[in-house]
């Protein structure tokens, strides 16, 4: 990477010169002018149209500051987000009036293990340290309010953009911040469904740090809680948050991964793996094999799970192997429940979920039905469910035997 300093940094050490070099360097490798803005500007912009967008979005929060939102009979109240696959505690069906959920994410950057066995690893960007970032849970009507901390040894200025949210650019124009800086977002759930959030500081850096492991997933539910299509209360016993990463890990001449000293160093590098749109990994919950041994997620016949997926960037299509999706929710909770289906959907750029009660004791692995990406790139995760095996459901009527010709 051609080492550019922005004067719009600090730059007291050699971290500080690499900051100015990836926002200077996200501008001039796309083709666009590198420049150097007053501080609050948007750096890391790669081309004029997207930093009017961002200025327009900033601009008209700006003019709107006279009129601040009524907040009269909302009840604040404190998320403690925690780390995936688990959710944090909630209501399924809302008590009392609408809330302002209170929440605290920071943007860490930290090496991570990708795979294990070839020693692939990533600088990744992340909120809360976790790939996917944690789950947040709200009902239609509730308030966000999102503390966004970037510390003060990051490499790069982060924002966050919610689908879940209205607004130009989903509050991505409003909450960019810098090494050392925080700043507070607070957006209103008007529709209910599984959203998916993610980094979005423009240019060539959104895909950067989306397929970086920056994003995560709002479930916004409805007042009343999850119904089936005749309105009939539907209620699960756990949430199992499964977010689904592409990684675009660059490669040597000896088809060797590369390593690198800090976040950020792999910038250039990776542009050039992201173009061929071709992932070297496609893992659940930010590396191969989180979800499997150790990682696997547990339940017990009997139990109703919902299976919340989240896949930022590409389309999926995941199965549960001696399952099925009892109620499936692909797009909003809105609409009808599909019901009975043996693979599900998830859009690129959105979350979904699926419910289950599992019947039957034993291992089942939850699969991206891409079989390429399960059993080679690695989307796979594993539910052990404990309890009594039901022979009218299966049953092994003859082991396998020797048969004569």
């Amino acid at each position: 990477m051609t080492r550019l300093i922005n004067p719009g940094l600090k730059q007291t050490s050699r971290r500080n010169v690499l900051r100015g070099s990836l926002l200077a360097g996200a501008a001039a490798m796309t083709g666009a002018a590198s420049y150097a803005a007053p501080r609050r500007a948007p750096m890391h912009h790669a081309n004029a149209a997207s930093a009017r967008l961002y200025k327009a979005s900033a601009q008209g929060q700006a003019e709107s500051r006279a009129k601040p939102a009524d907040l009269s009979g909302y009840t604040r109240v404190r998320q403690e987000l925690v780390a995936p696959p688990f959710a944090p505690e909630h209501e399924q069906v809302a008590t009392g009036g609408p809330k302002i959920i209170e929440v605290t994410m920071e943007t860490t950057e930290r090496l991570m293990v990708v795979d294990e066995d070839t020693g692939a690893s990533i600088w990744a960007l992340t909120y809360n340290g976790s790939v996917p970032g944690p789950l947040i849970i709200c009902h239609e009507g509730d308030m966000v309010e999102l503390t966004l901390r970037n510390p003060e040894d990051s490499m790069m200025e982060h924002n966050i953009d919610f689908h879940a949210s209205t607004g130009a650019l989903g509050g991505g124009g409003l909450t960019h911040v810098y090494p050392g800086e925080e700043c507070v977002l607070r957006w209103k759930a008007t529709k209910p469904g599984c959203f998916t959030y993610h980094c979005a500081p423009g240019g060539a850096m959104i895909p950067y740090h989306v397929t970086h492991g920056m994003n995560g997933a709002v479930m916004v539910l409805p007042r009343d809680g999850l119904k089936d299509r005749d309105g009939n209360p539907l209620r699960y016993d756990s949430i199992a948050y499964i977010g689904e990463q592409d990684y675009y890990l660059p490669m040597d001449e000896n088809g060797e991964y590369k390593t690198y000293e800090v976040a950020g160093d792999d910038y250039a590098d990776s542009l050039d793996a992201m173009r061929t749109l071709t992932p070297t990994h496609s893992v659940f919950n930010g590396a191969v094999g989180a979800l499997t041994g150790e990682g696997a997620l547990r339940a017990r016949v009997g139990e109703t799970v919902l299976m919340i997926h989240n896949q930022a960037n590409r389309d999926s299509r995941p199965h549960l192997i001696g399952g099925h999706g009892d109620y499936v929710w692909e797009t909003s909770f809105s609409d009808a429940p599909l019901t009975g289906l043996e693979t599900w959907f998830v859009r690129g750029g959105t979350a979904m979920a699926a419910m289950y009660t599992f019947e039957q004791p034993g291992v089942y692995a939850y699969v991206n039905h891409n079989l390429i990406e399960a059993a080679m790139l690695g989307a796979t995760a594993h539910f052990v469910v404990e309890g009594e095996w039901n022979n009218e459901l299966m049953e092994q009527v003859t082991p396998p035997r020797a048969f004569a010709s």
